[in-house]
């Protein structure tokens, strides 16, 4: 049986992820949770606690699949293909949660809460740093070009990536992240791996 903090998050975190930390009212949270508003900050200090847990419950189911589709993959090139792979097939589980839980928050808390933006800003420093890392283990292992920089090309990547994610929410259409991942997988093959 979950305890009552998880099962608030649980309830309230597609509400946060679709209606931002300013958009969210106290009421969509007591009615998805069927709970009081002193039920709620019995177990939470504030809405910016239940915005920060909410937004790191929707960060990691979102990139959960991600993660376990990169360490099944051995080389560096093998990765950055499952990465291309996932985000053509992004768009229906983003839609499905309200878009990526990162490039939300991140927009939407920027100017509202400094510490909720500070941990959306936290996930795409990890999600970029660890595309660099892989790029720079395919530069150890001689699978891509000495001469690249890694992060360069990992900003790079994780720009198109949640610049694609908005354009398919904003117009509804999957076909900017199919585009986008064309182009990556074109950027890969041409500048990236050793000829």
């Amino acid at each position: 049986m979950e305890n009552t903090s998880d099962y608030i998050i649980e309830k309230i975190a597609p509400i946060f992820n679709r209606k931002g930390y300013v958009g969210t009212s106290l009421s969509d949270l007591t009615k998805a949770t069927k709970f009081t508003k002193g039920a709620l900050y019995c177990n939470f200090k504030n809405k910016e606690e239940l915005a920060i847990k909410s937004f790191r419950y929707n960060a990691k189911n979102a990139l959960a699949p991600l993660y376990i589709l990169l360490s099944k993959n051995k080389t560096s090139l093998l990765k950055l293909r499952a990465l291309t792979k996932y985000y053509r097939n992004f768009y229906n589980a983003a839609k499905g949660r309200g878009g990526c839980p990162i490039l939300n928050i991140g927009v939407d808390a920027k100017h509202n809460s400094p510490v909720l933006f500070n941990e959306a800003k936290k996930e795409a420093t990890k999600l970029t740093q660890g595309l660099a890392k892989i790029i720079q283990t395919g530069i150890v292992n001689s699978e891509f070009k000495e001469e690249i920089e890694p992060l360069k090309y990992a900003r790079n990547f994780y720009a198109m990536i949640e610049g694609a994610v908005f354009m398919a929410m904003m117009y509804e259409d999957k076909k900017y992240l199919i585009d986008a991942m064309d182009l990556m997988d074109d950027i890969i093959n041409n500048q990236i791996i050793k000829n």
